[in-house]
């Protein structure tokens, strides 16, 4: 008898053991829980884009000569009008000089020349009125009146030799300006070539050479990307934008569409893109945006606030989701109804509700439709796949 028992415990074990090792192992699965949000239509570059200034300026002088004086440093901050350069101009600087003295000179004798135009004036109109009263000659009379034509020559002549000796000296300080190199607007000076000593010559026409100073406009960026042909159809100006960058990944920086190229680029005669530039809305503070970092452009062609979501990564080809079944613990295929969509998120406008979870993980091995799964959402969990 306690044979028997002995032999049914065993078999009775064994029934166990084969159950409990050939039973359905669930899948360990990372969900995603279907929530409310705004939800983005978005078009991005295809290729990368460069950060480029709204002023830039690779300042050559507009004469040969030699270098004198390099008035700033690489890195230096400049005001519009500020000398960046000067030529050796000693020869033009005594031409200016003696220009001067010219002018000085004509108006001195033209204020003379004039001083006796107004005294002759005055003489006649009294040599006059001695003739009305037949207290003079004609030919007293005659000789004022010469006399203050004479004078009033003059002084026209000396007036004229002021705007001469003006002009002249206008011309010798524009002669001289072309000695001295200026910043057409205020900005950072990226680079500069050339030093004291050397020679500096203007470029021919259609020969290029690098230029005195290059010039970078402060307080106004953009950035500037291709988009493909087809996608670029819909944007329009003043669109709003976001600009990412590798240089600091995890931020955001807001921007809007400010120009789209006239015409379709072909690059490398494979995909056709269009420029387009988006202009940062204002430049953050707490970082140094360099010209050149480049730079990814997503702009927005349209908003829906406050709908049903899910992440992008979730949805299958056809529209379609594996739900989780809290009271099976299994995947179930659902199709669902989309919206606006982007790289983020999904608007669901159908075939979900608020609160659902969906597969996440879709290259778990296993994780199919029917499939017993085990949810892994804690936050770290999270934050780790996340990561992945």
């Amino acid at each position: 008898m306690r044979k028997t028992a002995v032999l049914i415990l065993a078999v009775c074990l064994a029934v166990a053991g084969y159950w409990y090792l050939s039973r359905e192992q669930p899948v360990q699965v990372y969900l995603a829980t279907v929530d409310r949000g705004p939800v983005e239509a978005t078009v991005a570059n295809t290729r990368a884009g460069t950060i480029k200034a709204c002023q830039r300026s690779r300042i050559s002088m507009p004469v040969g000569g030699q270098v004198a004086e390099l008035m700033v440093d690489e890195g230096d901050e400049v005001a519009a009008g500020q000398t960046l350069i000067r030529l050796w101009n000693e020869d033009q600087a005594a031409r200016v000089a003696e220009a001067k003295a010219r002018l000085a000179e004509h108006k001195a004798a033209a204020r003379e020349n004039c001083d006796r135009a107004a005294h002759d004036g005055r003489e006649l109109d009294r040599q006059r009125g001695l003739a009305a009263k037949k207290l003079i000659s004609d030919e007293k009379l005659d000789a004022t009146e010469t006399q203050a034509r004479i004078s009033a020559a003059a002084c026209a002549r000396g007036k004229a030799g002021i705007t001469t000796a003006e002009s002249s000296l206008a011309l010798q300080s524009a002669l001289y300006q072309k000695t001295l190199l200026k910043a057409p607007f205020a900005g950072v000076v990226a680079e500069i070539n050339g030093e004291v000593g050397e020679y500096i010559t203007p470029s021919p026409p259609g020969v290029a050479t690098p230029p005195a100073v290059d010039l970078i406009g402060a307080g106004c960026l953009y950035v500037s990307a291709p988009i493909d042909e087809v996608d670029a159809a819909a944007v329009r100006l003043d669109m709003p934008a976001k600009i990412t960058l590798d240089a600091f990944r995890g931020r955001v920086f807001e921007g809007r569409v400010t120009r789209i190229a006239p015409y379709v680029k072909e690059f490398e005669k494979q995909a056709r893109t269009v420029d387009i530039d988006v202009r940062f809305d204002q430049i953050p503070e707490d970082v140094q945006l360099l010209v050149g970092y480049s730079a990814d452009i997503e702009i927005v062609l349209n908003r829906h606030e406050d709908v049903l979501r899910v992440p992008t990564e979730v949805v299958l080809d056809g529209n379609k989701v594996l739900r989780y079944q809290a009271e099976s613990g299994r995947l179930e295929q659902a199709t669902i109804a989309v919206g606006l969509s982007n790289w983020t998120y999904t608007e669901i406008t159908g075939g979900l509700n608020q609160d659902d979870t969906v597969l996440r993980s879709l290259d778990t091995e296993g994780a199919v439709d029917g499939a017993l799964v085990e949810p892994i959402e804690t936050p770290a969990d999270r934050a780790e796949f996340d990561r992945q």
